[in-house]
């Protein structure tokens, strides 16, 4: 299993008029923590798009447990569970303190830079191969 940390604080923009966050800005902050997730392994994003890459969302889900609120500062937390062979998961937290406030997870597929499906790099599946083993 790997994890990373990513902490956001609400800005006024991503809330709607309760001051409740809306639905749909929990996507970004999933991206945000899961950007994390691969830079931290030492595949950051942008290395793996000038090497060739894309990593699609090919689907994505929320769970909304409680609401967060303007000015709040937020844990997101992703977590690979398994072992990413062709596909990869990962899944997410939302919490503000340590009361979870959403849970969610999305899964993506390696593309080259046609949208082809494609294996991932040699040194990922090394490196997932050591961590999962």
């Amino acid at each position: 299993m790997i994890q990373a940390r990513a902490q956001v604080t609400v800005r006024y923009a991503e809330t709607d008029m309760m001051g409740i966050v809306y639905h749909a800005n929990y996507l970004p902050w999933f991206e945000v923590a899961r950007t994390q997730l691969l830079r931290e392994q030492g595949f950051p994003y942008r290395q793996l798009e000038a090497d060739g890459y894309r990593i699609p969302v090919l689907d994505v889900a929320a769970k909304y447990i409680r609401p967060a609120l303007y000015d709040d500062t937020l844990t997101i937390i992703a977590t690979m569970k398994e072992k990413p062979l062709l596909r990869m998961r990962i899944e997410y937290e939302v919490r503000r303190g340590e009361e979870l406030l959403a849970t969610g997870h999305s899964g993506h597929a390696f593309c080259d830079l046609q949208g082809r499906p494609t294996r991932p790099p040699a040194d990922f599946t090394a490196l997932m191969n050591r961590v999962f083993s």
